[in-house]
């Protein structure tokens, strides 16, 4: 039966690397190096600071945080579990897998709330970068991993890398989304009380929208976690290290421990950018309510009363 390819054979393959190997990395190599400095000087602080904190310090004062953003519970779940994680040995490859968690989180928010507000605020950027995001959450994680080695090399950084891009998408679309669920009479009003377009986004429309952004934020983070654990494939260390050398080396136990440890550490974070998420809702709750009542028919009629008298 005759198919398309007996008449016309597309070389992609071939076109991918000679746009890769033959022209990206000879002439850019040296931009994409320049890029890993920033991503560097925040790593390797994290990782110093973290490791330096004893472990009874750092497992109390994370604790005190859970109790204050996600309740009890959540504090006394932290306590128990940074502690199962050091008790089976796994303290400093924990720290590691933090430090990359939260250079990649600071990253993808430093990048990934201008561009979703630069969406909310244009239909057409919104347009245009659809297709890229949807194709960043598409493609296979482990396919970043080709070019980023081609690009940037082994080691830490260039998983760091890999994980922005993979866990960027999220805080992206939802802080899109929440900017433009903000009801629009709240926003006409505070213009027409004379708030320019940066007063009206800081202060009426980003702090209503400001859970749906935590979910995004709680939504990158989970994806940062699981990447960095992939990363370890190029050279990155921490938790995804240890599994990857277990499964190896068949040594089932040491792939459990590691498993277990990225586990406790996604519940932990989880729970507590939901429950710091949950806090912001209610003073997004509180801040609309205050919106509605300056911004209501009653309140404008009479400021105009006490202007005209």
């Amino acid at each position: 039966m005759v198919s398309p390819s007996d008449f016309l054979t597309i070389p992609l393959d071939d076109w991918v690397n000679f746009f890769v190997k033959d022209w990206l990395v000879p002439n850019f190599r040296p931009a994409f190096r320049a890029m890993q400095w920033p991503i560097t000087q925040v790593l390797n602080t994290l990782d110093g600071v973290l490791n330096a904190i004893p472990m009874v310090l750092f497992t109390v004062g994370l604790s005190l945080i859970a109790w204050r953003t996600a309740g009890r519970g959540v504090a006394i779940f932290t306590l128990f579990a940074l502690a199962f994680i050091d008790m089976i040995g796994l303290w400093p490859e924990t720290m590691t897998t933090l430090s990359m968690v939260v250079t990649a989180v600071f990253f993808c928010t430093v990048i990934g709330i201008p561009l979703g507000i630069a969406a909310a605020a244009s239909d057409r950027f919104q347009a245009a970068l659809r297709p890229v995001l949807d194709i960043m959450q598409t493609i296979p994680s482990f396919v970043y991993l080709v070019p980023i080695v081609m690009l940037f090399g082994v080691g830490m950084v260039p998983g760091i890398i890999a994980t922005i891009i993979f866990a960027l998408p999220p805080i992206i679309r939802l802080t899109n989304l929440g900017i433009r669920n903000v009801r629009g009479d709240l926003v006409e009003a505070a213009t027409a009380f004379g708030a320019t377009a940066w007063q009206t986004l800081w202060e009426v429309q980003f702090p209503l929208a400001l859970r749906t952004v935590m979910a995004g934020l709680n939504q990158t983070l989970m994806l940062a976690l699981s990447m960095v654990v992939i990363a370890a494939l190029i050279g990155a260390g921490g938790l995804g290290l240890t599994v990857y050398t277990g499964l190896g080396r068949l040594d089932v136990g040491n792939a459990t421990a590691g498993g277990i440890g990225i586990v406790l550490l996604a519940i932990v974070l989880d729970r507590m950018t939901q429950g710091l998420g949950e806090k912001r809702s209610v003073r997004t709750v509180s801040l609309a309510a205050t919106l509605k009542s300056l911004f209501s028919p009653r309140a404008v009629s009479s400021g105009q009363t006490e202007r005209a008298s």
